[in-house]
Parts: C-alpha cells; sequence; structure tokens
C-alpha cells in the first residue's frame, strides 16, 4: 500500500512543479481537504463506501472544492483517487506528497525543542546553522520540553543534534566512566 500511496504523491508534486503551481498553497488545500475528511465521519463513510457510486462521490467533491476554493488540479487530483478507490489514503498521500515537495524543493523539516521558549533572533539563529548543516532550506517547528535543563535539542529527519544541558551532562558522565 506504502507504494501505492507513494506513487499518487510522487505525481501530484510532479504535476505542482512542472505546472508550475504554488507549491505552499496546494499543500493548504491538499491540508484543508485531509483536516474536512478528519473531522467529518460522514463525509468518510460515503467516499470510503464502495456501494456509493463515484460520480456521487464526485459531486460531493465538486462541492467541497467550491467550498475551500480549491485549484481545479487539486480538485482533479481528488476526482482521481475517487475514481482509483484511493480516495480513503487521502491522509497518509498528503503527508507523502509533504515530503516529497520538501525533498524537491530541498527542504529540511526540523524539530527544535528547548528549555524554554526560543525569542524570534534564537530561532533565526538555530534556522540557520540548521541550514549550514543540511545545505536546505529550514521549516522549524518548536516546542518546549523543562527537563532539557537548558540549550535544544534538534531533530531532522532521523538524525538528533543534542546541544542541551541534559545532553552534555550524559555526556560528561560517559566520559568519567570510561575512565
Amino acid at each position: 500500500m506504502a507504494a501505492v500511496t507513494s506513487r499518487y504523491a510522487r505525481a501530484l508534486a510532479e504535476v505542482v512543479l512542472d505546472k508550475k503551481l504554488i507549491p505552499g498553497r496546494i499543500r493548504e488545500q491538499m491540508q484543508g481537504v485531509v483536516a474536512l475528511v478528519d473531522s467529518s465521519s460522514d463525509l468518510r463513510n460515503i467516499w470510503d463506501n464502495p456501494s456509493v457510486p463515484a460520480g456521487q462521490k464526485r459531486k460531493l467533491l465538486d462541492a467541497i472544492s467550491k467550498r475551500l476554493v480549491l485549484d481545479p488540479m487539486v480538485r482533479n487530483f481528488l476526482a482521481v483517487l475517487i475514481d482509483h478507490h484511493r480516495i480513503s489514503s487521502i491522509g497518509i498521500i498528503a503527508r507523502q506528497f509533504e515530503k516529497e515537495l520538501d525533498s524537491r524543493l530541498g527542504i529540511a523539516e526540523a524539530n527544535v525543542k528547548s528549555a524554554r521558549d526560543l525569542t524570534t533572533d534564537e530561532r533565526l539563529a538555530i534556522e540557520n546553522q540548521i541550514k549550514l548543516v543540511t545545505g536546505k532550506s529550514v521549516r522549524a517547528s518548536y516546542s518546549t520540553d523543562k527537563g532539557l535543563i537548558g540549550g535544544a535539542l534538534v531533530q531532522v529527519g532521523s538524525t538528533i543534534y543534542d546541544g542541551s544541558v541534559r545532553g552534555q551532562l550524559n555526556k560528561l558522565r560517559e566520559t568519567l566512566s570510561a575512565e
């Protein structure tokens, strides 16, 4: 299933870039559709139900498209998912699309945990450091973790950069116990 959903995600990313659409706008529209589907069990039941004809599902899609003011390409993509019985995977496809788009645009997703809320200057400094290390533009999300004592813990993909006081104390403990 993952191969199938990633194929749709790659195709969507390819169309967005080939047609020179605004990636951020398409991403937001896909997120809006996913949020609507997640919040409406009736919509999920209709789109997941194989006994509901595809034509009726597309009529519902057209109403949603007007309400959310979807780009015609997004509407058509969702219609393809309906026609190929993949609309129930819209959440997975949308997340894979975002990752594929980020990869093609050279954007790294970073999760930053710090002991306290960071100032704008501190956030910019961290993002610039991540950009230097990864060679990519950065989209960062921030959270606080009082257990860090001080400093920050940054995760980019599966790589973790530990600049926290807790991490430094653990390294010091390891060094001292090795001697």
